[in-house]
């Protein structure tokens, strides 16, 4: 094997290493030097964080050649997280296993793949389905073995630069030779061997269901095997059809009969592959199929995240008699979240057609190219092109874009694909559903959760929400999310606690723990959770808070009180010009050391005097003179710590003139006042410190990753810079205000 470079490597007492470059160019002199690097490291590591440090103490350990005493570390650090009763913690077992195998070919020289799979078998044999299930995602490198040696090899090369390496840099390099080091031996070895265990415990039998319009679902059905009574099935309803997922274990894992079904056209269906619009009629048919099957009990659940969390709320919409509970996470929408968000077409996920429906399974090469989607994005905003002219720029048809963007208005075409108003009536099962503050399309699972409790004010509907992506929130967080240090409490287990909701549901065992009342959130920088009756039970008032004229440190004043004579602050944008930087409201990083003031306006509230929370969504209503029949507007709320940082809250992107109803446009008035409400932010729960002041940066919408509305008044999409020539002049108007909800009793 290749690598770049080796290094002769020895302690230094001012904890520098010294790397010399060597002439040996093999993976065991390799070894051999990371090994000496490793040794040296143990000496003077030390971390106030105990699980960091015991991480990466196992890790030296096991790299200097001492597996025994990695073991020990690792048993020492399975002490701080959940064990099974098995005594065993799944996320640390390809560590112990890979630990015991190298001892077992110590002691008894021979190859490494018999003793690692000793090792595994004697170890998988004794644990529990749950337990087995949850240990395999762990033996995965994610990425490839050879994304990792490119990460080492990269870390390699930074390391040559230096005459002198840091303790840092040393633990960097060294983790990464782990990581590659691990994987290079064991993940090819593994995957044959969870597969095996995997035939051990379950039948799978995948078949063709005709529903009742004449479409065909490829439908796969795991069973644990020995089990000969009905069972309860639970269900997930995917587009991401994919023949080597482990997933479709999970229900059977957790004492179910686990069904998965593929969206028509996915899979071994010979249909034509037709994203969103008919996975409702087609769900609830495959629900009918499962819940008349000898193995099934006639009781259905569903769960899943993103589309799968959308084919939930749809097949709900046709009232199953068999469907008990659904338990969507970060639950998409067709045409309020993507490819739209409040009438605004975003490029966020502009390859995901290509990703779906290039072939019956997964178009990973082209989906996961993001320096092609970066770069298209760019050159069609920098040459000012329609939006709808995107994919010709591109170079790939995009048929899926076209449609969806012949419906700017959220029309009956996507109304009938969800429940939509008064469908929400009647939809009376229990749903328990997860979100994100963070999750990009938020926008999309909350509205369900609104929509649910305000047509059906006895909804036994559930939300469990904190600080997590829209990835995050399917898994329970991770520790650092955009650089953001989360609450340790807020690490929690999304499908421990799916499933704990089903066995309530569909086996009548107690409600999971984290459930106390209808909304459970977690409030970032408390470190707790707290629960209450609705979203609007989060906060114990609103603080109204005005865009005022007047001027405070650098920016304008947040008032709240309502100034007394009107005023207007002034805005001109060059919608014609390529300057991009309008409209930065995503939070990534979430806190900021400081913010680009060259457009925008930017409100500042005086500083608190004491702690506060800021729970639930914010709102407001905005007045405005513009010079043209249409401008999108971004709304970003965030907090400045007394310490000068800008920690991002919450954020809006909409269109003004679908702001009163998304279904029907209504154009603004030039020269005219309007009123402008926006009520669809990201929810989310903060606790602030005394001192800390809120700061909201008001905004139009003009860069890559969305379409312009040059405020032309036609179809949006169809636009170019070239109507875009005359600038947009905006008056805001002082009595323009948001509503932020507030908890000062405690």
């Amino acid at each position: 094997m290749a690598l770049l470079c080796l290094f002769t490597t020895h302690y230094c007492f001012a904890q520098r290493f010294v790397l010399q470059p060597t002439a040996a160019n093999d993976s065991a002199s390799m070894a051999q030097q990371i090994a000496l690097l490793a040794g040296g490291v143990i000496k003077t590591y030390r971390d106030t964080e105990r699980e960091n440090y015991l991480g990466n103490l196992f890790r030296l350990q096991m790299l200097a050649g001492n597996y025994r005493e990695s073991l020990v570390t690792i048993n020492t650090l399975c002490t701080l997280s959940p064990r099974t009763a098995d005594n065993i913690t799944p996320n640390y077992l390809p560590y112990e296993l890979f630990a015991k195998a190298q001892m077992g070919r110590d002691q008894n020289p021979g190859d490494f793949k018999k003793a690692y799979t000793s090792a595994f078998n004697s170890t998988f044999e004794k644990l529990d389905d749950k337990t087995a299930y949850r240990s395999i995602n762990v033996f995965s490198s994610g990425d490839g073995v050879d994304a990792l040696k490119g990460e080492f090899q990269n870390s390699l090369l930074s390391a040559r630069k230096e005459t002198n390496l840091t303790l840092t840099e040393a633990l960097s390099l060294c983790r990464r030779y782990y990581d590659y080091w691990l994987y290079r031996q064991t993940e090819a070895i593994t995957s044959s061997l969870i597969r095996d265990d995997l035939n051990r415990r379950y039948t799978v039998k995948s078949r063709l269901v005709t529903t009742s319009t004449g479409s065909n679902i490829n439908v796969i059905v795991v069973l644990k095997k020995g089990i000969s009574h009905a069972q309860p099935a639970v269900l997930q309803y995917t587009i991401y059809a994919d023949s080597s997922d482990i997933r479709i274990f999970k229900a059977a894992a957790y004492g179910y009969a686990g069904v998965t079904a593929y969206t028509r056209g996915k899979g071994t269906s010979p249909d034509k592959i037709v994203p969103y619009e008919h996975d409702g009629e087609d769900a609830n048919d495959v629900i009918t199929w499962i819940s008349r099957q000898s193995w099934c009990n006639g009781k259905v659940g569903m769960y899943g995240g993103s589309y799968n969390g959308f084919t939930q709320w749809a097949a709900a919409k046709y009232h199953n008699q068999a469907l008990k509970t659904i338990v969507p996470y970060v639950a998409a929408i067709p045409g309020l979240g993507l490819p739209m968000e409040n009438n605004v077409f975003i490029t966020a996920n502009y390859g995901w057609a290509f990703y779906v429906t290039d072939n019956k399974y997964l178009d990973n090469k082209i989906y996961y190219d993001p320096q092609r989607w970066r770069s298209l994005n760019f050159k069609w905003f920098s040459i000012g092109a329609a939006y709808n002219k995107i994919d010709s720029i591109d170079g790939t048809p995009n048929p899926w874009l076209q449609r969806w963007l012949k419906h700017p208005d959220y029309d009956s075409y996507w109304q009938r694909q969800v429940p939509y108003q008064h469908d929400f009536a009647k939809i009376n099962i229990p749903v328990l559903t997860f979100e994100g503050y963070y999750d990009d399309g938020q926008v999309s699972g909350l509205h369900y959760y609104l929509e649910h409790l305000k047509y059906n004010s006895k909804a036994n509907h559930y939300l469990i929400i904190g600080p997590y992506d829209h990835f995050g929130t399917q898994s329970g967080g991770v520790p650092v999310l955009r650089g953001y240090k989360v609450d340790p409490v807020a690490l929690i287990s999304t499908s421990d606690i799916t499933f704990q909701w089903l066995d309530h549901i569909l086996k009548g065992a107690k409600m999971p723990g984290i459930i106390k009342d209808k909304v459970n959130y977690e409030v970032m920088g408390a470190n707790k959770w707290r629960h209450a009756p609705s979203i609007a039970g989060m906060a114990d008032k609103r603080l109204r808070l005005y865009l005022t004229d007047a001027k405070s440190s650098g920016n304008y004043l947040l008032s709240p009180q309502r100034p007394l004579k009107k005023a207007a602050l002034g805005e001109t944008v060059d919608l014609a010009s390529r300057d991009s930087s309008y409209g930065d409201y995503y939070p990534a990083p979430i806190i900021k050391d400081q913010l680009d003031h060259s457009n925008g306006l930017f409100f500042i509230s005086k500083p608190f005097d004491k702690p506060v929370m800021v729970n639930g969504m914010f709102s407001g209503e905005l007045k405005a003179i513009i010079n043209k029949k249409d401008m999108d507007v971004t709304v970003v709320l965030y907090e400045v710590t007394p310490d000068g940082k800008y920690f991002e809250l919450s954020y809006f992107l909409g269109r003004a003139s679908y702001a009163k109803d998304m279904a029907k446009r209504a154009l603004l008035h030039p020269g005219k006042e309007e009123t402008i409400p926006f009520t669809r932010p990201r929810m989310f729960s903060r606790q602030l410190s005394k001192g800390s002041r809120l700061l909201v940066v008001l905004n139009t919408d003009k860069n890559p990753f969305a379409e312009v509305n040059y405020g032309t008044g036609k179809d949006v999409a169809a636009e170019t810079a070239e109507d875009g020539k005359i600038p947009l002049k905006i008056k805001w108007f002082d009595d323009s205000y948001i509503d932020v909800p507030v908890m000062e009793s405690r």
